[in-house]
């Protein structure tokens, strides 16, 4: 659906074989969902006797699919949206066999950052030494590519990304290692959010990350008003501020949108 959907698809590969579980990094919109759904999708139509979109695929048994993708709640029977994540959490936990293939979009993302660590944490370190299971999870916790170091079936990938004159490009490729950041505050700007805002947003980011965890959020002077910091025009604004719209014939004025087109692209 989505390769029908967009210019340009790009096909990433996945070897899952002797049960590896991949850590996979990267900015939301990069396309981690879209990655973990076509394993899991395609390895159904393989079970099924259908042909796969892949220009070669070798697809072991899998007895279950276990998922945990996306947010809802049962308000109505007492259980928030975190708790719902925990149940189906729970249930790949105990459910999954060394034949299972599990595809995990976030764990932990509802309570506080060093609760959601641990047990996103917890959870991956069963799924690898308990469960031994083949699996996929996507997540935003790079603190936990050091479980890679202690277990070989864990690998660290991530969507790669290009930065350029202070926005980020989505390659939407697959590749190993972590990724060198979450980009939260640029996906946030390229949803809307005012530039005093973002701005204000990097302000709290840079504080946070100098200080780090030596000392208390008391100290961080996260409730502060600071006046937006000048920055300079973007090539967009530089070429929309030197058009004269009286003085542009309608040739002019067509090529203008498309270079205005190209400055987004």
């Amino acid at each position: 659906m989505v390769e029908q959907t967009v210019e340009h698809y790009i096909a990433n590969d996945s070897l899952l074989s002797g049960g590896d579980f991949w850590l996979i990094t990267g900015p939301n919109m990069a396309g981690k969902s879209t990655f973990l759904r076509q394993n899991a999708l395609i390895t159904i139509m393989a079970h099924a006797g259908f042909f796969v979109p892949a220009t070669q695929a070798h697809i072991g048994l899998v007895d279950r699919i276990f998922t945990r993708i996306g947010a809802a709640d049962d308000l109505s029977r007492g259980q928030s949206t975190f708790m719902m994540e925990m149940v189906e959490t729970a249930a790949i936990i105990n459910g999954a066999t060394a034949q299972s293939l599990v595809i995990l979009d976030e764990i932990g993302r509802g309570t506080a950052t060093y609760d959601g660590l641990s047990i996103a944490w917890a959870c991956t370190e069963h799924l690898v030494t308990q469960n031994k299971c083949r699996g996929l999870f996507a997540t935003h916790y790079h603190e936990m590519a050091e479980l890679a170091d202690s277990h070989k079936n864990l690998k660290c990938y991530h969507v790669q990304v290009k930065e350029w004159e202070g926005d980020i490009i989505f390659l939407h490729k697959i590749g190993q290692g972590l990724a060198p950041g979450s980009y939260g505050i640029h996906v946030g700007r390229l949803a809307g959010l005012p530039r005093s805002v973002t701005q204000r947003a990097e302000q709290v980011l840079k504080s946070l990350e100098e200080q780090g965890d030596n000392q208390s959020p008391v100290d961080l002077p996260l409730f502060s008003t600071a006046a937006p910091q000048p920055q300079s025009p973007s090539a967009l604004e530089e070429k929309l501020n030197n058009i004269n719209p009286d003085e542009l014939s309608p040739r002019d004025a067509h090529n203008i949108l498309y270079d205005l087109k190209g400055l987004l692209n």
